[in-house]
């Protein structure tokens, strides 16, 4: 592994223009279970029963009760870890350009990173199904459940439920980013989940070096990516920066 952290800081160091695609995986090390997968989230209830749109506007209050509080209970103490603060780095020495993630933990922002698109939107903000009226969801007061805004409507995660569209300007500007980076990091995603996992194929196709770093192998490994790190986000991340660094 350390010859190919050394590898990924050389083609780093040599690149003009790096972009990141990430998923949950990068944010298990915060304390952050992930949706899919082995002990994620959907293995405990159904995500078309407790986080479809349908299931939020018939019955908000169960959807926060059984959902959404526990996700704010398990987001608001998490903090970034290695692998954030590392891409972020990426950023301030100017190499790395956007992050685009399939998270919706706010992490990016908290260690630094100033582009970031939100494939999924964000968790870190509530907005009023009546009025608009944004605010965070760590000042959220749950006392009464479902929370509202001081116009009486119901608050709801900033972040899209199923049956939602993904924004399509997220869409958009994700494919411009892939299309014109030279190397693509691959961190922590599954690269299983659609249109977000085509991002590595449409870099690849534009002539970017892909690097996967993650715990297994996906789909990418082998046909779409250079070569994979197989190990955690924060321990590649800070060998990489070592050596970026020296």
């Amino acid at each position: 592994m350390d010859e190919l952290i050394v590898k990924a800081a050389e083609d780093i160091e040599a690149a003009r223009h790096v972009t990141a695609l990430t998923g949950a995986g990068i944010s298990i090390e915060s304390g952050i279970p992930p949706f899919r997968g082995k002990g994620g989230l959907w293995e405990k209830m159904d995500p078309m029963e407790f986080a479809h749109i349908d299931a939020f506007q018939c019955d908000p209050a169960k959807v926060w009760n059984l959902l959404i509080k526990g996700m704010k209970e398990v987001l608001d103490p998490a903090k970034p870890n290695d692998a954030h603060i590392g891409l972020a780095q990426l950023e301030k020495c100017g190499k790395l350009k956007t992050v685009i993630t399939q998270n919706v933990d706010g992490l990016h922002q908290a260690a630094g990173n100033t582009d970031v698109i939100e494939f999924h939107g964000s968790f870190a903000w509530q907005y009023c199904t009546h009025c608009g009226n944004r605010c965070k969801t760590s000042d959220v007061d749950m006392a009464k459940i479902p929370p509202t805004c001081q116009c009486g409507g119901i608050l709801r995660p900033d972040c899209i439920f199923f049956g939602e569209m993904i924004p399509f300007d997220a869409i958009q500007r994700s494919q411009e980013v892939a299309a014109s980076c030279d190397v693509m990091l691959v961190m922590g995603t599954s690269a299983m989940v659609q249109p977000a996992a085509n991002l590595p194929v449409l870099a690849r196709e534009n002539g970017a070096k892909v690097i996967e770093i993650n715990p297994e192998p996906t789909p990418l490994t082998g046909t779409t990516s250079d070569y994979i790190i197989q190990g955690s986000g924060s321990r590649v991340m800070n060998g990489i920066m070592a050596r970026l660094d020296g």
